[in-house]
């Protein structure tokens, strides 16, 4: 059955958000005003979860790569999932801003605080705390390979101390839903960090699914986010298109991209819906604060039943829970008619 889209300034076909993040630096101390779960948390006083402290209160370390929506949404999930299982913890909350060196500071910091888990958001936050322990079990969240990205012998068989939930976006859907709005487009700029291993796996997916479309892909990589005015700028002229996926330095970006593009009438379909609500035109979006309440829910597993990151697979999103959702703000500045829009 179809479902046709409602007006709406964004518009969604499944009841599901998307996004995720915290504050540059601040620890579980500065933000217990803000959120008491923060600091230690409620409930179960049952000595049976509490083996791995001496005073019956887990450690847990979370490393947030940068601040944006998607990532912000999984740092809720996965909070909320920990009070819901009604475990007492402590939650050392750090943000590294989108630096790399950063986050090996702060994966440092953990271990020699020596906490009982780690959870990181974002593959440069997973492999900065993968590389300083083998021991305390990570649990990952918005990585859209950890096989791919060297975090796991396998997705389906971790193998080690790491495991967690992917963010494996539906590009191929999201590349068709470009074509449905723009039946004539032959050329797709694909936007992207070029220094994140996730990015360089969906742009490939994203240039067989223009390619199978019929349409032509080219690749507009950024360093860093100072690239991105320049970059966008390069775009205008050369590209019908353009599809930016869930990348981490474009998503922080996203109001700068779509603030020169909406300009210029160059649409954008996006990976999330974050990135869709700062500007973007169009994307089919996973629920981020979804994915990051699994990843608590594994970790909770972990801390409280003994089990091992080794023999839990990496989660994903289901495809039949994925959500159309329109900017109609941004649709009525590029004069496109987005009346007609329907998901199977």
């Amino acid at each position: 059955m179809k479902k046709h889209l409602k007006k709406a300034a964004i518009l969604s076909m499944t009841a599901i958000v998307a996004a995720a993040a915290a504050g540059c630096g601040s620890s579980s101390a500065e933000s217990a005003a803000d959120s008491s779960a923060e600091t230690s948390s409620s409930g179960a006083e049952d000595s049976s979860e509490k083996e791995s402290s001496a005073d019956g209160t887990y450690r847990i370390g979370l490393l947030q790569y940068v601040q944006h929506d998607a990532l912000d949404k999984c740092r809720d999930g996965f909070i909320a999932a920990l009070d819901d299982s009604g475990i007492s913890y402590e939650l050392d909350d750090q943000n590294a801003a989108g630096d790399t060196p950063t986050c090996t500071t702060i994966a440092q910091k953990f271990v020699n605080d020596g906490d009982d888990l780690i959870f990181a958001i974002a593959t440069p936050a997973a492999q900065a705390c993968a590389a300083e322990t083998e021991e305390i079990p990570i649990v990952l969240t918005a990585v859209t390979d950890p096989a791919a990205s060297g975090l796991v012998e396998s997705n389906e068989q971790p193998g080690g101390n790491v495991t967690g939930s992917s963010d494996l976006t539906p590009v191929a859907d999201q590349i068709d839903l470009l074509k449905q709005i723009f039946p004539d487009a032959q050329t797709v700029g694909i936007l992207y960090c070029s220094a994140e291993s996730n990015s360089e796996i969906q742009a490939q997916m994203a240039r067989e699914a223009c390619e199978a479309a019929g349409m032509t892909a080219v690749d507009y990589t950024v360093a860093t986010s100072n690239d991105i005015q320049t970059v966008v700028e390069s775009m205008v002229g050369n590209v019908d298109v353009i599809y930016a996926p869930t990348d981490n330095v474009i998503a922080a970006g996203m109001p700068t991209v779509a603030m020169i593009a909406n300009a210029n009438g160059l649409p954008t379909i996006v990976g999330e819906e974050g990135m869709c609500t700062a500007g973007g035109l169009a994307t089919y979006t996973i629920d981020y604060e979804e994915l990051g309440r699994v990843a608590g829910e594994m970790a909770v597993k972990i801390l409280t039943e003994g089990a091992s990151p080794a023999d839990m697979p990496i989660e994903y999103y289901p495809s039949d829970k994925l959500r159309l959702v329109v900017n109609e703000d941004t649709a009525a500045e590029l004069g496109v008619d987005v009346s007609g829009l329907e998901m199977e």
